[in-house]
């Protein structure tokens, strides 16, 4: 719905900055590739270039002064327009004119999907209340509801679920039978979502169990807030904890929301039971006095609960120099999981418990890392062969003792 995080000082660095035209959007690569051919003197072997790369490489100064001539080339007019006849010049101002109405028009198409988001919110509204009351327990699903559950259970692929039902239908059941709603819902949705999983950790867990809903809330001005309410537990007495995400009043290029920031509540941890901290403890003696004393400092750790303690972008310029290094990539990821929450998890919430939701996922968007090199059996059998190649080639060979068994 919202264009990816910009803090305000980039936004506005991104505003007053002048447009390149016909100017590559990589200067260094493309003016690289159009000026720095292959010399035609035919005596020039490939050592020779590879010396003179090399000695770029090894001189910093000139490299510097090479990168400050093509940044300068950024935003620079090549004088194609310029050199155009007045008439045509005119058609093109006359094509900004009409690409100004069609932003115009694309921002009110922005502002009317986000108006029908709200509307269809009021709509899902009784769904999620008494999908709430089913997790806790204060109501049983309807014999029709539970019915067209079924019928979809039915209509799904569960070949791996059943074959893993079969083989843990004899473990002893983590809950009783007569449990009331479903224990752990939101916990168990939590950490099947990538995103959010990686920010949990044990003890965060012992407080998310008594999570018992997610809601998503329209405010007055361009934004949302998220809801996370809970049971009585031992870490902290709030019984809702929010965090309200806002836009920012103008729209980018394509008309999208640009996110400015978001607030959080403050949660009232119970005595020694802030999971977002750790104290340490440290007896210092007085040199003079030889008395002791326990000194604590507080630490902070990772925990889902600094999920209500969003970053902040400095609205004084005079501070970037203090800002960490980091804050752009922190403030992008935290309005990413904040969207994540309000368009994947809640309302889907039933999918992410039982992991189905992990199926729709777009794996495009997963990075290289996450996938392991696969090698078919002809790959393995071909490799095995190289492997007896090289140990007939290590027979050959007058055999070396390993580094770590050398001895000094």
């Amino acid at each position: 719905m919202a264009e990816p995080i910009r803090s305000k000082r980039i936004s506005d660095l991104a505003n007053a900055a002048p447009t390149p035209q016909n100017t590559p959007a990589s200067t260094t690569n493309s003016y690289i590739a159009s000026h720095a051919a292959e010399p035609s003197i035919s005596t020039i072997q490939e050592e020779d270039k590879a010396a003179v790369v090399a000695g770029l490489a090894n001189n910093p100064h000139l490299l510097s002064m090479i990168q400050g001539k093509l940044t300068g080339l950024v935003g620079k007019s090549s004088g194609y327009i310029s050199s155009l006849p007045a008439p045509v010049k005119e058609r093109i101002s006359g094509l900004k004119g009409i690409q100004k109405k069609h932003s115009e028009l694309e921002a009110e198409f922005r502002k009317e999907i986000l108006e029908l988001e709200k509307k269809y919110a009021g709509l899902y509204k009784p769904l999620y209340a008494r999908r709430a009351e089913i997790v806790i327990g204060t109501i049983e699903p309807s014999a029709d509801e539970i019915e067209v559950g079924k019928q979809e259970e039915e209509d799904e692929d569960d070949e791996d679920i059943e074959e893993e039902d079969e083989d843990e239908k004899d473990a002893e059941p983590p809950f009783p039978a007569d449990v009331k709603g479903i224990p752990e819902f939101w916990l168990t949705a939590l950490k099947n979502m990538p995103s959010l999983a990686e920010s949990i950790t044990e003890k965060d867990e012992q407080a998310l169990k008594a999570l018992i809903d997610i809601t998503v809330e329209y405010i007055d001005e361009p934004g949302f807030k998220l809801v996370f309410k809970f049971a009585a537990n031992d870490f902290f007495t709030n019984s809702t904890i929010s965090k309200t995400y806002y836009y920012q009043a103008e729209t980018t290029f394509d008309g999208d929301y640009i996110y400015d920031h978001a607030d959080g509540d403050e949660i009232n941890w119970k005595a020694g039971k802030n999971l977002t901290v750790k104290v340490e403890k440290k007896k210092q003696r007085n040199k003079h006095t030889k008395a002791t004393r326990t000194v604590e400092k507080v630490i902070p750790v990772e925990s889902f609960f600094n999920f209500f303690s969003p970053p902040v972008a400095p609205e004084d310029e005079d501070d970037e120099d203090d800002l960490p290094e980091d804050l752009e990539v922190r403030l992008q990821l935290d309005y990413q999981l904040g969207e994540e929450i309000k368009d994947k998890l809640v309302p889907r919430a039933i999918d992410w418990f039982t992991g189905a939701a992990l199926e729709y996922e777009d794996l495009d968007g997963l990075d290289q890392d996450d996938f392991d090199d696969y090698e078919d059996e002809d790959d393995d059998e071909d490799n095995e062969d190289d492997d007896d190649d090289d140990d007939e080639n290590d027979d050959a060979k007058p055999k070396q003792e390993a580094a770590e068994c050398k001895q000094s």
